[in-house]
């Protein structure tokens, strides 16, 4: 993949003013850079690391997982140390972690970068993570190990049409929403019915009484409740989790032709193969306390590697799959980006792309 050069003479090199402006309008800035997989996303926040005072976080549902480098494309040592990332490599792959648990994670560390008087990046494709922090969201459970295994079991047993099924008789809107090809938010969805005992789409109508609810005291309540980094206490305030209160700057950078992200998609899967991607999931594959079905060994690529080892694909299958499932994804973030508000799209493989993003967030600071 290409890098973005900020030695472009139209740069304009942008310093610790733009924090001091944006702090003077009442919220402090946080940057969004978001876009569908393989379009170009930390090329562009290496560069924005060397033109403004900006610590990146991760947004991204499968850095968080140890061990999982290069099927997830995570930023290697070397790349690190020029730029590092937050919220990367905290938790196992046999562990859980749910969206309320990035809220705070996220929370916390924007809080802690902003204390410092530097602006938060926050990069990556899981556009859920994106939503909580900039929309807020009624509580949902934490995820329930055991639940999830009641669900996988039955899906193994039954198929994950039956769990469809199943989520269909209590929230039809969600059953509709959800394909039955897709069985992580099939799993979550009826989860939270099951420890909740309210539908999804319950929780999602009761979000909106939470996101008009006023950020004023958030920050300061949850700096109170939250002094020694403890993060627990995040699910007492406002009876649900408010958008944060930072002014939001968002850019989704993405080739204009489908057809360039494809292409760049099929390079990325068959370099990571090239990388020894097979020899890293065989790691986890002979590991007693990881199975297929948990969360980690169904991200893209894995779940198509772990089926190759497992007998049930040819290493051709699994490599055309596994692309196709990249697509797929990539595909769904594309969706949920084009009804994004206020946001800022770039091109890929814009000359000028660095130009372009450093004077919006020159703007979006006055």
């Amino acid at each position: 993949m290409g890098s973005v050069s900020s030695e472009n003479s139209e740069v304009p090199l942008l310093n610790e003013d733009v924090v001091l402006r944006s702090a003077m309008k009442g919220l402090p800035l946080a940057i969004c850079l978001m876009g569908p997989t393989a379009a170009g996303k930390t090329d562009l926040a290496l560069a924005l690391t060397e033109n403004l005072p900006c610590d990146i976080i991760s947004v991204d549902s499968a850095l968080i997982y140890k061990g999982m480098d290069i099927g997830t494309a995570k930023p290697d040592q070397a790349f690190l140390k020029k730029a590092p990332h937050r919220l990367i490599d905290i938790i196992e792959p046999f562990e859980s972690y749910s969206v309320a648990q990035f809220y705070a994670d996220a929370y916390r560390e924007m809080l802690a970068i902003t204390a410092k008087g530097r602006i938060p990046l926050l990069v990556g494709g899981t556009m859920m993570y994106y939503r909580i922090i900039q929309q807020g969201i009624a509580n949902l459970p934490s995820a329930d190990e055991h639940v999830r295994k009641d669900i996988a079991r039955d899906a193994e047993q039954y198929g994950w049409a039956y769990i469809h099924a199943q989520l269909e008789k209590i929230d039809p809107d969600s059953a509709s929403r959800i394909k039955p090809t897709d069985p992580q938010r099939l799993q979550r969805a009826l989860e939270v019915y099951r420890v909740s005992g309210k539908t999804m789409t319950q929780l999602w109508q009761e979000q909106q009484s939470v996101a008009g609810k006023t950020t004023d005291n958030v920050y300061t309540e949850y700096q109170a409740l939250n002094q020694n980094t403890q993060v627990d206490g995040i699910k007492e305030i406002a009876g649900g989790l408010p958008h944060l209160p930072y002014s939001f700057v968002n850019f989704s950078i993405a080739p204009p032709d489908r057809k360039d992200l494809h292409q760049r998609i099929e390079k990325r899967f068959d370099i990571m193969l090239n990388n020894g991607f097979i020899d890293e999931v065989r790691k986890f594959y002979l590991q007693e306390n990881i199975r297929p079905d948990m969360t980690a060994m169904r991200c893209v690529g894995y779940r198509q590697a772990w089926e190759f080892l497992d007998g049930k694909l040819s290493y051709e299958e699994m490599r055309e799959r596994g692309i196709i499932a990249t697509r797929q994804l990539a595909k769904r973030q594309l969706t949920w980006l084009r009804s994004w508000p206020n946001l800022y799209q770039l091109e890929t493989n814009d000359t000028k792309v660095l130009a372009k993003a450093l004077k919006i967030v020159e703007n979006a600071a006055y």
